[in-house]
Order: C-alpha cells, then structure tokens, then sequence
C-alpha cells in the first residue's frame, strides 16, 4: 500500500502557545473552486480563526484563504464561514467536551490528504499566563543544553 501523501498548507504555532491541546481530530473542509486553488498555492492562515459548533454541525471562523488570482468573478469572501466535516458521533463527543468548563475548539493545520483538503482541529484548554512562561522557562532551558552539548563534542 502506497504512504499517504500529505501536503502541509498552514499551521497554527500560536494554538500550541496558548493552549493545552487535549485530543486532535482530522475533519474535512467544505470548499468551492478557486478556494481549493488557492490553498494549493499555500495562500492560507488560520491563526485567528476557531470552531463553532451550531445545530450539529461544525463551523470554521476567521479562516482567511486569499482570492485566487485568476478566479475573477468565481472569487468568494476570504473570511467566510467555512463548515468542517465531521460524523455526528464525533460531533456528539466534542459538543460534551465543550460543555465543560475551559475547553475549546482551535484550528491546528491545513493539509492536503490524498488530494482532499483537511483541518487537524485540536479540543483544547487555555493556558494561564504563568503556564506559558514556564514553557517557555523549559524552551530555554532545552535549548542553553543543546548548545553546550555541542560544544563539548566539537
């Protein structure tokens, strides 16, 4: 069987800087022409964009994919409200998760999967300001080890 080909489009570091990201799901994009155009292009960001889930179905907010430069008329709105394909029993299960106090839905990526467009969604809980300095306290250190690592084996 051949590996899955998988194209990275956009990812969102600031999601992991954040918050605690607690469980990944893999749902679909609904998507017209020219979008679909322009994300193979890499004309995509979703760093301030997240997941509403309304009547059972889930929707993406403030997911920005730049008009596609020979789309002309066939363009649509970059910010437009664009719906996730997930089952319902996920669905279900992530509604019950959001119920819960502190816990969210973030866009973690874009990608192309076997030629289809998915977003890695994260459920996700927010971070205090002293949890992110203390990744970053870890970050520092991890780093300040590496160096001397490497100058004591050159």
């Amino acid at each position: 069987m051949a590996k899955e080909a998988m194209k990275l489009v956009a990812n969102n570091k600031k999601a992991y800087h954040d918050f605690f990201i607690e469980e990944k799901h893999e749902a679909g994009l609904v998507l017209h022409g020219t979008e679909v155009k322009s994300l193979r292009m890499g004309k995509c960001s979703i760093k301030e964009s997240f997941i509403r889930i309304e009547d059972g179905e889930a929707f993406v907010y403030g997911m920005n994919i730049s008009p596609y430069e020979k789309g002309n008329i066939f363009n649509r709105d970059p910010l437009r409200v664009k719906k996730l394909l997930l089952h319902k029993s996920e669905i279900h299960k992530l509604v019950g998760a959001i119920a819960e106090k502190g816990y969210t839905l973030v866009p973690l990526q874009v990608y192309f999967k076997d030629g289809r467009a998915k977003m890695e969604i994260g459920l996700a809980k927010g971070k205090k300001l002293y949890d992110k300095r203390q990744d970053i306290a870890k970050r520092d250190i991890k780093r300040e080890h590496e160096r001397e690592f490497k100058v004591k084996n050159l």
